[in-house]
């Protein structure tokens, strides 16, 4: 009786984690409720991320690794990321951004928070609709072997409800073995 209670406790831990995930030196598990995508260009992963309630759409977080020193480095980056979003009135967002150096789990991470008319992926990824009321949360990890990128955008509300687990998620990262 003891065995069978063992591996239903087992089995319920294993079905709350996805999956361990892995770039740049770095392991990390995402929530089971993020959905791996297909494979896309330039990233390591793409999760899919449910819609908050009053979202038509979910949102998603983009892993990207380019290798030791690749990528254009963290300020390079952060730039970028807060170019992609623009106010109501189509002026330069970048004066609400929020960007923080920290340690978490023990790297050094530098975190973007931004809100407002997502204008796209950047230039490689062609002319986009502005989209409003969208939000970014990213996180620039300093891993081992180089810079891993999380982008998580989407709609204020979908992405206000995955701020915890991709909180929990960069607090759990590990150096890979």
């Amino acid at each position: 009786m003891n065995r069978l209670i063992s591996v239903a406790v087992l089995s319920l831990a294993v079905a709350g984690v996805a999956y361990a995930e892995d770039a740049g030196g770095l392991s990390w598990t995402a929530p089971a409720e993020w959905k791996p995508q297909g494979e896309r260009p330039m990233r390591v992963v793409t999760y899919s991320i449910p819609a908050a309630k009053g979202d038509a759409e979910g949102a998603e977080l983009g892993v990207f690794y380019f290798g030791q020193g690749g990528g254009g480095g963290v300020d390079a980056n952060v730039k970028r990321w807060v170019n992609q979003f623009q106010k109501a009135d189509g002026s330069s967002a970048e004066k609400d951004a929020k960007t923080k150096q920290e340690k978490i789990a023990g790297f050094a991470v530098t975190t973007v928070d931004i809100k407002g008319s997502f204008t796209g992926g950047g230039p490689m990824m062609g002319p986009t609709t502005p989209k409003p009321g969208y939000r970014l949360i990213g996180a620039i990890v300093t891993g081992p072997e180089g810079d891993v990128f999380f982008k998580l955008t989407g709609p204020e509300k979908s992405v206000a409800a995955a701020e915890k687990p991709f909180r929990k998620m960069l607090e759990g990262m590990k150096a890979k073995k």
